[in-house]
């Protein structure tokens, strides 16, 4: 396939996201668009990092709680893992209840399929299958038994990545997906001191830095665009009214570029805002499973409350008289 081939396949979705983020005045682009191939294998990176406190306090919470959960969750439940990427948290849970399918599902799809062939091989007797998509978006679980149970996998605070109207949205969808009776297992990152904060994602050795600016790249070589990546710096900061961690791509100097035969202007100073990481309580995080359509069932936290997975189960559909 010749490189106009490939730029012509560009998902219509991300072209039309990119397009509209550019805008301005308030530049932004969806968080999503970071895990190509090389954006999933840098964040991969990012979790093995001395800084990166949350992958660490989490798999540590799943290995100290599996057999907690083994006390909730039906044996034989169809185990659903949202936004699945490497899953290297995964075969804990897996080892723990025993399901009878797993489905991961991901929006990289070559990161995704590499990682379920990883987990074949740890697990030869369990049903596999794979789905590529934006977990965000209608899609389609294929479960064998349409009345078994599922448990929902949402780790690492993925949900902090969208602002509170979205991530309730998400959590609604994930219940359509799920069904009723169904379990949903998701991490919160807990607010803590700024000094702790920034740097899991300024770190010092610049992985954070290169996968921010992996997004232009990505978008100079499937839109069709001529940004110049050199003139982008990664930036980090704190918001404390929005309770969250925000990356920007920094504008060193003006600059014109054109993204799939639409000009831009970006001045010096300016920035494309290309993430959050919202930071819970207890109390926020309980709210918004609420409201979500999710009951919490059981919560765990590890000692320096850092980080808490949450159990909770799909709250009844109530019909509007």
């Amino acid at each position: 396939m010749s490189e106009a081939d490939f730029k012509l396949q560009a998902d219509p979705q991300f072209r039309a996201d990119v397009l509209a983020g550019l805008k301005g005045p308030r530049r932004a682009i969806p968080a999503r668009w970071f895990y190509d191939e090389r954006g999933s294998q840098l964040f991969d990176d990012i979790t093995h990092l001395p800084e990166y406190y949350p992958t660490r306090t989490e798999t540590d919470l799943l290995k100290d709680c599996r057999a907690e959960f083994a006390k909730h969750i039906p044996a034989g439940a169809a185990v659903v893992e949202f936004g699945a990427g490497s899953a290297t948290k995964t075969p804990l849970l897996l080892e723990a209840i025993r399901p009878d399918i797993y489905i991961p599902v991901d929006i990289s799809g070559d990161y995704l399929r590499m990682s379920a062939e990883v987990l074949a091989g740890q697990f030869p007797d369990l049903t596999i299958r794979p789905v590529e998509a934006d977990f965000s978006q209608d899609m389609h679980l294929p479960t064998d038994k349409p009345s078994e149970a599922r448990l929902g996998f949402f780790p690492g605070s993925t949900i902090g990545n969208f602002v509170p109207r979205s991530s309730v949205d998400l959590l609604r969808h994930m219940r359509g997906h799920l069904g009723q009776g169904a379990m949903l297992l998701i991490g919160f990152d807990r607010i803590k001191p700024v000094e702790i904060l920034l740097p899991a994602y300024d770190d010092a050795a610049g992985v954070t830095a290169a996968f921010n600016l992996n997004l232009l790249v990505r978008i100079n070589r499937e839109l069709d665009g001529n940004i110049p990546v050199e003139a982008f710096s990664h930036q980090v900061q704190w918001n404390d009214r929005e309770a969250r961690i925000e990356m920007h791509l920094r504008c060193a100097w003006d600059v014109q570029f054109t993204v799939s035969g639409k000009e831009f202007q970006i001045q010096a100073g300016e920035s494309i805002h290309t993430e959050n990481s919202h930071k819970f309580d207890l109390r926020s995080l309980r709210i918004l499973l609420r409201a979500g359509g999710w009951t919490p069932v059981a919560e765990y936290s590890d000692a320096q409350e850092w980080f808490t997975l949450v159990l909770a189960e799909a709250a009844p559909f109530y019909n509007a008289p």
